[in-house]
């Protein structure tokens, strides 16, 4: 059983730990919406499952499942791969799972977050949200951690820790004004400190081109370990990310963290850009609120990608770039083992291999 807590983290003395650090478990979801997913999922779901078969080789993974796909996910997943069933909306794990917290005693809690479908009724992309928005609580009744509350609306895509007091995110989502308009940058940097324990906040102005979610940090850039993140870079003068990347350089470069490091900038190479065929919109039940049409340009990065351990899953995207992307990715990790997993069918639903997990730390 898991507690409501009626304090904060920080003071508590718990902290957001990085993704580098040590890991008990990852989680993912089944995809299913017809909506997002082309062909009622079914060439997601072989993507999904892909990816939780190669973190479970370094880590314990959960897939949680409808009732009505759990013979299909048990099929597809690695014995040792807990699948519970459990409802929800859609499949992002990253966003709606809880953001777990640690101490210097060993201990573990988790933080619900408040969640609106990336916007709510001014930008949302589905509705209703409750069952994603129940989801982090439920998790943290699975793993036996105490939660807190958060007051106001962030998804986990939106932020990344080094585990040292710095957190990256990006304006244009934290101050979109489909999340919480009633606060101040300042307010929100407040809160921040308050649930992730942090001194510093990081603004990158943007996210990658065309991010649906309004421009998640986890699909620009990744904190390699503290000092050190990996940004999508573009060389080309006429693609519209070639501003954003220089951009967020800049921000980076010029900045220190909140132990006084200067960041350490890894260049990853932008595929593409990729584009959503006519095949694959057609398969797609069309809303309102989704776009999902032919000739469609995907917010495709290698910077999604996934620590675990000792491994680091990356999605393969485009055969003219998958391969230097590996390269770096393997100097920049040289005591992991660099996987990548084909992941167009994760993209053309609007994220990738970070947004479909979230990893809870180890607790002794």
């Amino acid at each position: 059983m898991s507690a409501l807590l009626d304090t904060t983290p920080k003071q508590d003395g718990f902290r957001m730990p990085g993704e580098h650090e040590p890991q008990d478990q990852v989680w993912l979801a089944w995809p299913i919406r017809e909506d997002n997913w082309r062909e009622s999922g079914k060439p997601a779901q072989q993507a999904f499952a892909r990816v939780a078969n190669t973190i479970a080789q370094s880590t314990a993974v959960t897939v949680v499942v409808l009732a009505s796909h759990y013979d299909i996910a048990r099929a597809a997943l690695n014995e040792g791969i807990r699948v519970l069933v459990q409802p929800y909306n859609d499949s992002w794990m990253r966003d709606i799972g809880a953001t777990y917290v640690v101490n210097d005693k060993g201990q573990r809690r988790a933080i619900s977050w408040q969640f609106n479908a990336w916007g709510g009724k001014l930008d949302g992309l589905y509705s209703p949200w409750d069952l994603d928005d129940a989801m982090a609580v439920k998790m943290a009744s699975v793993t036996g951690d105490d939660y807190y509350q958060a007051p106001f609306i962030l998804e986990g895509g939106s932020i990344h820790s080094d585990g040292e007091g710095t957190l990256y995110t990006t304006e244009e989502c934290l101050l979109h004004p489909s999340r919480n308009p009633d606060l101040s940058k300042a307010d929100i940097e407040a809160y921040l400190a308050d649930y992730l324990n942090i001194q510093k906040v990081i603004w990158l102005t943007n996210g990658l081109f065309n991010d649906e979610t309004n421009g998640h940090i986890d699909n620009i850039m990744h904190l390699v370990r503290p000092g050190v993140v990996a940004l999508t870079w573009c060389d080309d003068q006429n693609d519209p990310q070639y501003a954003i990347s220089r951009a967020a350089y800049q921000v980076l470069q010029s900045s220190t963290d909140a132990q006084g490091r200067a960041i350490e900038i890894i260049k990853l190479p932008l595929p593409g850009p990729l584009y959503m065929t006519a095949t694959e919109s057609q398969g797609i039940q069309q809303t309102d609120t989704m776009e999902r049409h032919d000739g469609d340009r995907l917010a495709a990065s290698y910077a999604n990608f996934l620590i675990s351990n000792q491994s680091v899953i990356f999605p393969l995207l485009d055969t003219k770039t998958d391969k230097q992307a590996e390269q770096i990715l393997a100097a920049a990790f040289p005591l992991h083992q660099v996987i990548g997993v084909p992941a167009r069918e994760i993209l053309l639903g609007g994220g990738n291999i970070h947004c479909i997990t979230q990893q809870v730390p180890k607790q002794d």
